[in-house]
């Protein structure tokens, strides 16, 4: 489903959709397909779900929103992640 479909099916709903067509564009994720997962009566419940969907399944594109918003602005983030103490070089062995 478009975005604008989603709204006018779900109105003033916390949704969490997943992207199933998406592209990026000068830092912006542009999302032209989604599909509902589910619909919370708030945001912490949303945040909720979202976070165990995402333990599952990182490689899904998940996102919590609510349809009051008229258009999808999503930034993307770069992450740099962390290394381990393995993984940093020991005194004396750089």
């Amino acid at each position: 489903m478009r975005w604008e479909e989603i709204r006018q099916r779900y109105p003033d709903q916390w949704l969490l959709v997943e992207a199933i067509k998406a592209y990026s564009e000068a830092g912006k994720r542009i999302v032209e397909q989604l599909s509902i997962v589910s619909e919370f009566p708030d945001s912490v419940t949303a945040m909720q779900d979202y976070a165990q969907l995402h333990r599952e399944a990182p490689e899904r594109e998940l996102y919590v929103l609510h349809t009051s918003r008229e258009t999808l602005d999503i930034t993307e983030r770069t992450w740099l992640g962390i290394r381990s103490n393995s993984q940093l070089p020991r005194k004396g062995n750089a």
